[in-house]
């Protein structure tokens, strides 16, 4: 990316440690906003489920990130490692989608020399994740470096079918996301659509699905509301950002992110989708609730 902050330093900046921290049990992720929410913007629609990416808002404390984001109906924060949970939960926030067993971004379960690492930290990982209350653990592909689209499922599926007994067993869903590879994430493998749902039919299980991140998908594949409506049943979260520029959601940029947020929902997704813009404006909460606004249809 061109913007100072990638998101590959800021990920690695916030790989949590996998100790246990002593979270109580009990919390629900499930616990969704009322079908109209209260908020300083109002009285949101409740059609959508509404989370911000941690790392785009890093300058941010995240007492004061917790604090402005309930205030505009935002009811989980993304990836945020187990160190910062009690945090969330201090403000009755959900981790909408834990980080911190992956190895990196380009180290994933397509190229099994990674598979030892990857299967202790996830090992360690779901356990924590169902204490704290919480569904969603991200991973990766990996990049392909000279794999074919086979090589690379086939080392998905050893990978991950090791693992699945014990999400299944935790109800902790893996959420592989979707990264283009022209702009930001060059040689991803998991770069489109039909690529990560090739991955689930072969996997097979509900405790395996995709992250569909638009602005990732719009750049290397488009026709986004099309793949959404044919793609839902795979699909375990959502994330945006502009196009071009990965920056505000706005008319500045060329999606049009109320018609997707209407396809979603019809689609009766009950997840969340996360904010994953870099703000322009200095003012980066007000772009936030500018956000919220567009995507509460």
């Amino acid at each position: 990316m061109s913007t100072n902050l990638n998101r590959r330093s800021a990920i690695k900046g916030l790989l949590a440690t996998t100790a246990a921290f002593g979270i109580p049990s009990g919390f629900s992720a499930l616990a969704m906003p009322k079908n109209e929410t209260e908020t300083q913007l109002g009285i949101l629609k409740g059609n959508i489920n509404h989370s911000v990416s941690r790392w785009c808002f890093s300058d941010i404390d995240l007492d004061k990130l917790c604090i402005e984001s309930k205030k505009m109906g935002i009811t989980g924060i993304d990836l945020v490692g187990p160190k910062d949970w009690p945090t969330l939960k201090k403000y009755d926030l959900v981790s909408t989608m834990c980080n911190g067993a992956e190895i990196n971004l380009v180290d994933g379960f397509n190229d099994i020399k990674f598979h030892e690492t990857l299967l202790k930290n996830y090992t360690e990982m779901i356990p924590l994740v169902a204490k704290a209350g919480y569904k969603n653990l991200i991973c990766f592909s990996g990049s392909r470096r000279g794999k074919t689209d086979e090589e690379g499922w086939n080392n998905c599926v050893i990978g991950l079918q090791k693992l699945i007994p014990l999400a299944e067993k935790h109800n902790v869903i893996l959420v592989m996301e979707l990264l283009n590879s022209k702009i930001d994430h060059k040689d991803y493998q998991c770069d489109r659509t039909s690529w990560g749902v090739e991955l689930a039919k072969r996997l097979n299980s509900e405790n395996f699905k995709l992250l569909y991140d638009i602005y990732h998908m719009q750049i290397d594949e488009g026709d986004v509301i099309r793949n959404i409506r044919e793609n839902h049943q795979y699909i375990a979260h959502y994330h945006t950002a502009g196009v071009p520029g990965r920056n505000e959601i706005d008319g500045t940029q060329e999606l049009n992110y109320s018609a997707i947020m209407k396809a979603i929902a019809k689609t009766s997704f009950k997840g969340f989708v996360g904010q994953e813009f870099l703000p322009k404006n200095p003012d980066k909460l007000a772009s936030l609730k500018q956000a919220i606004t567009i995507c509460d249809i």
